[in-house]
């Protein structure tokens, strides 16, 4: 052989000694050269396929694997393909595998001369293997190797034509009973990359019984293989191989129960655990397998209760050998079992779980690092599992330890899992740890660990004072690594937050951290900002006061950059609004200023220098008003940064995504601060007589409020049996009250029963953020027997965007001719509605649901969605000056709608108890903030609160209306007045509406 590569040899060798690049270079050109002359030489007649027939097969594959070798040197090679390709057609086993490795390497699918081999290829595929036994010729085709030539070949170039020409003939090589175990193994793996390049080459559904066969073959390399494409193809796919599962897991029982293994692919004594960790990882696919199976009883499948045994004994049983390798093995294996389980979550076994936890905790503490590694970031995914947090935290103290590992992964995976443990009562503790622990850390961590500290100090902090003293500490530690996105928070969550002196507190905290002549540039834009909106909160206390704050604050500005400065100029415009004595002092800044190099504060200098002689003093005071509450989104810019630094996977980012009990406290408690001074004024008597006159009109009209929620047509819908031609069944009149009430009900609840008889229970779970909501509707059969035609109609009024999706053929659009859906007993039917709205509104939508049983009957219901106005409310919490100021804003008959409601006499009279059940309807049912202090006497309640709209107006901004109500209570009349105030009329009436029922209902 080295006789026959001898040009081949010489040529390297030269290259090799070379002396420089230019050499080498000169060489290869030189070689190139002589390639070419002899490729083309001129005076030869080329074959048709542009080879020459006048070199000899040594030739031929010579200067081939010459053009090869300067192909992998770098050096680009744009010729000699047709001699590859005629390499390719030989009949010769050693030129085609010259051949093929040349044209892996040399070609691309997308070339013109590639549809000229695509015949060859196919028949090298479908040539079946030589299974004679007597011995081939010499220069023979092994038909069997030439097989997976072919198939490394295609693999390879991966060109999307010649993928669609070939897909199907490597199904069939890989599926075909002839096949040679080395040949399935090539074909299922270049199966899995033509998939990855076009993954909607194969229909799941027709190829997963192949794949089924396939997992029955007993050569362990052809089930790692066949493992291989599977999980390349259900992780796009996985719903067309669920089916799969049970064939999975006995070959996963196999290999772990019964240690069924070719001695060859033992290692370590441990059968194939690359075998099973692909088998694991096919199973984590598919996180509900388990779910609803009578796991240990005689109801689940029984590859279920096959599956649990083998995790079972991977978790429990694997235990720690002297041989690393073996320990790897088994750790490999059992780290993937234990990803299973985390798929799994909450459908797991219990014992499970915790065997799951315990063993985890073993592995955090072992000296092993890359062990370490992997317990910490598998406890933090297992400890999100519901129920499961607590066993990681009793492993606090080792997390704590591996903080300060040497290694920077292991402490990063460390965070990770303090961060996942940390909930409200060990917030404190872990919080304050990773600050003392900021000090020592290394730079390559404290950012991230800057970033986590900031969001687990926003979730946990049950009283705010203490997390603006945890950013605080953090910019003295670590200033340089608190991002802008962190102290941004802290502006938004002070502004947005002015209960408790919430305000008052950051304010002076802040005076205090910047009166210090050196101190961290980001703690001068916090207090800069805070004290510009916030500091006539402090200017009364002694030593605080405006000029003072100008001083302490002014002291930076040489120290400071120009965005610190912008922000400083804004301060300054304020404080010297609010305080004559600053003027003097603020006037020369800004006429410094007004020729700065940089454009921001040039500008804002100039504009606020002016801002005085352009315009009015009561619009000046309007310019500087503070700053209303930031809008609340989904996700934090916190959150934000942490998902584009670690990705959506991470458990980090899981954790922060999901807010805690103390972040949904206080979305509840949302508040709005106005700067108006409090006007001291009263509330207009309830006046008593006037009142139980009014009372006694309306006694009579009782039924008519009472029956305001529903439609018209409910009543009008019943038919008498009998009575009607086209024998509709409608609501019976005795159940027409409880169906009222229902309604109401639902008005301010969150889930309920809408309405129910003995054939059907209509069941609703709603849910809203803002302008936006989720009504998930449920329809179930309480009949003997199945409803047939069932359709359900939904009004879209011109307030609402609504999509809808449901039970296929249970909507009926009014256009198509929908026959409507089966409803079998004892099972339901399913609705889910998508809804925005646009405009204020004071009725609800109107749900007709129409169905025939098998006796012929045809039943039709008029109902109504519980979609009210006060489903879009956000509380709003404002001091009695601020409801006093708003409320006589908000007088005139187009903006008040006001009715007096007299309980009936059977009704056991207005107590404190009653009242206090009132004012938690205001608050939770119609989403009003309580406004404290507003209500003179214990029998009156007052509420804010603001509509919120998807409308936009013409800035961009939504639209949304502010909304007032007051409830009074005479308990000597027995009778309550209810007075909204909006600045639409609508919003008035609806509030007005479902706050009469809904204190009705209190009763």
């Amino acid at each position: 052989m080295s006789t026959q590569a001898r040009g081949l040899n010489n040529f390297i060798s030269d290259l090799r000694n070379a002396k420089s690049k230019e050499e080498e270079s000169n060489r290869v050109e030189l070689e190139l050269a002589k390639i070419r002359k002899k490729f083309n030489p001129g005076d030869t007649k080329l074959a048709p396929d542009g080879s020459n027939p006048s070199l000899s097969s040594y030739q031929r594959k010579k200067y081939v694997w010459k053009l090869v070798y300067i192909h992998v040197l770098g050096y680009e090679v744009d010729f000699g393909h047709s001699e590859v390709l005629a390499l390719v057609r030989s009949k010769k086993y050693s030129e085609k595998t010259v051949g093929y490795v040349a044209l892996s390497l040399l070609l691309r699918g997308s070339d013109p001369v590639m549809g000229t081999i695509v015949d060859t290829m196919k028949r090298d595929l479908t040539t079946a293997p030589n299974t004679a036994t007597k011995k081939l010729k010499k220069g023979g085709v092994k038909n069997d190797a030439i097989q997976c030539l072919a198939l490394c070949s295609l693999a390879n170039i991966s060109g999307l034509e010649l993928i669609q020409a070939m897909h199907v003939e490597v199904q069939h090589v890989l599926v075909s009973k002839t096949s040679t175990e080395h040949v399935k193994k090539k074909s299922a793996l270049c199966l899995l990359r033509l998939t990855r390049t076009s993954p909607n080459l194969i229909s799941g559904r027709e190829f997963a019984p192949h794949i089924g066969n396939l997992l029955q073959d007993k050569h362990l390399g052809v089930l790692t293989s066949v493992m291989n494409l599977l999980n390349g193809l259900a992780s796009q796919h996985s719903t067309d191989y669920e089916s799969l599962i049970p064939n999975v897991v006995h070959v996963l029982s196999l290999l772990v129960m019964k240690k069924q293994c070719e001695r060859e692919y033992l290692y370590y004594r441990t059968p194939s655990p690359w075998l099973q960790i692909k088998l694991l990882k096919f199973l984590q696919l598919y996180p509900n397998a388990v779910e609803g199976h009578d796991i240990g009883g005689m109801g689940g499948n029984e590859h279920v209760g096959q599956l649990i045994n083998v995790i079972g004994r991977i978790v429990f049983e694997t235990e720690v050998s002297d041989s690393i390798n073996k320990s790897n093995a088994d750790h490999a294996i059992l780290f993937e079992a234990v990803n299973l389980i985390v798929a799994w979550g909450t459908t797991c076994p219990s014992e499970m779980l915790e065997g799951a936890m315990r063993i985890l905790g073993k592995f955090i503490s072992v000296r092993e690092p890359n062990i370490r590694y992997l317990g910490l970031m598998t406890m933090a995914k297992l400890a999100q599992i519901e129920g499961s947090v607590e066993g990681a935290k009793k492993h606090q103290a080792t997390v704590l330890v591996s903080l300060k590992d040497a290694d920077i992964s292991v402490r990063r995976r460390a965070l990770d899992l303090l961060f996942v443990i940390c909930d409200t009562d060990n917030a404190e503790q872990i919080v304050d740890e990773l600050v003392a622990h900021l000090v020592v850390a290394d730079a390559t961590i404290r950012e991230e660990m800057v970033l986590k500290i900031a969001i687990l100090a926003e979730k946990y902090a049950t009283d705010l004072r203490w997390y603006v003293d945890t950013i605080l500490k953090l910019i003295s530690i670590a200033g340089d690594y608190v991002s802008d996105s962190i102290w941004h928070r802290v502006v938004q969550i002070v502004t947005n937050h002015p209960q408790g002196d919430l305000q008052g507190y950051a304010a002076a905290t802040l005076f205090v951290a910047v009166t210090p002549h050196r101190c961290h540039e980001t703690t001068v834009c916090v207090a800069a900002y805070v004290l510009g909106e916030f500091g006539f909160l402090i200017a009364e206390r002694a030593g605080m006061s405006g000029e003072e704050q100008f001083q302490v604050l002014h002291q930076h500005w040489f120290n400071v950059d120009t965005k610190t400065r912008a922000i400083l100029i804004s301060t300054y415009a304020k404080l010297a609004n609010l305080y004559e004595e600053c003027r003097p002092l603020v006037a020369p800044v800004f006429a410094r200023s007004k020729n700065s190099i940089d454009v921001e504060v040039q500008q804002r200098c100039a504009e606020y220098a002016s801002m005085r002689e352009a315009f009015s003093p009561e619009a000046v005071e309007d310019l500087l008003r503070e700053m209303p509450p930031f809008e609340d989104k989904r996700r934090s810019a916190l959150e934000m940064r942490l998902l584009e630094k670690e990705g959506e996977d991470s458990a980090a980012v899981t954790k922060a995504s999901t807010p805690s009990e103390v972040e949904q406290q206080r979305m509840l408690q949302s508040a709005q601060m106005l700067s108006n001074p409090p006007i001291e004024e009263e509330l207009e008597p309830f006046d008593e007589q006037a009142d139980e006159d009014a009372a006694a009109d309306m006694e009579n009209e009782e039924e008519a409020q009472e029956q305001a929620p529903i439609s018209p047509t409910a009543e009008n819908g019943v038919a008498q049996n009998g009575s009607s031609a086209a024998q509709v069944q409608g609501i019976p009149k005795e159940l027409i009250p409880a169906m009222r009430k229902a309604f109401s009900n639902l008005c301010t609840s969150p889930s309920g029963v809408l309405f129910e008889n003995s054939m059907l229970q209509v069941g609703v779970k709603h849910e809203y953020v803002g302008a936006q909501g989720r009504i998930s509707v449920f329809f179930g059969n309480l009949h003997s027997s199945p409803l047939h035609n069932f359709k359900v109609k939904v009004d879209r009024p011109d307030h609402l965007r609504m999509q809808m999706q449901g039970t296929q053929d249970l909507l009926d659009d009014g256009e198509s001719d929908s026959v409507g859906c089966t409803v079998a007993t004892k099972t339901q039917a399913k609705l889910l509605v998508l809804v925005e709205v646009t405009a204020p509104f004071d009725d609800a939508p109107s749900l007709r649901i129409s169905f025939e049983t098998e006796e012929g009957e045809i039943h039709e219901y008029p109902l109504r969605l519980p979609l009210v106005a006060t489903c879009f409310m956000e509380p709003v919490n404002l001091d009695p000056g601020a409801f006093m100021q708003r409320w006589k804003s908000l007088e005139g008959p187009d903006r008040e709608c006001q009715e007096v409601m007299k309980l009936p006499p059977t009704s056991s009279g207005i107590t404190e108890e009653y009242m206090g059940r009132v004012s938690s309807l205001i608050v939770d049912g119609l989403k009003f903030g309580r406004c404290e202090g507003v209500d003179p006497t214990p029998w009156t309640v007052s509420g804010a609160a603001t509509f919120r709209t998807g409308a936009k107006d013409a800035n961009g901004n939504n639209i949304n209306v502010g909304c007032l109500v007051r409830v009074e209570a005479n308990p000597k009349a027995n009778a309550f007045r209810v007075t909204t105030r909006t600045l639409h009329p609508l919003c008035s009436k609806a509030i007005k509406n479902v706050a009469l029922v809904s204190i009705k209902l209190a009763a």
